[in-house]
């Protein structure tokens, strides 16, 4: 599913205008990503939690060249399944 398809059925089973809900997912995509990014903990009961965890540095390889490089240390987001989400799609 597309975030344009998302919009769609989010406007017809609310029966709101998809300019109201591209407004609300992208409000919603905007706290998520802004929560993330102060390392904060976004959790919805049920659905999942996001969240950040750190990645060392690292040496990679270029698949091209076979040359090393040197991948930085980041932070990358993290989503876990709740239970009710993982008991809906079993």
């Amino acid at each position: 599913m597309t975030k344009a398809e998302l919009i769609a059925q989010m406007a017809d089973s609310a029966e709101i205008s998809r300019t109201a809900a591209t407004k609300a997912i992208n409000s919603f995509l905007g706290g998520v990503v802004g929560s993330l990014k102060k390392g904060k903990k976004v959790s919805l009961v049920g659905f999942g939690s996001f969240t950040t965890s750190k990645r060392k540095a690292r040496i990679g390889r270029n698949p091209q060249t076979g040359e090393e490089i040197k991948i930085p240390a980041m932070r990358v987001p993290r989503f876990m399944a709740g239970k009710a989400l993982k008991t809906a799609v079993r």
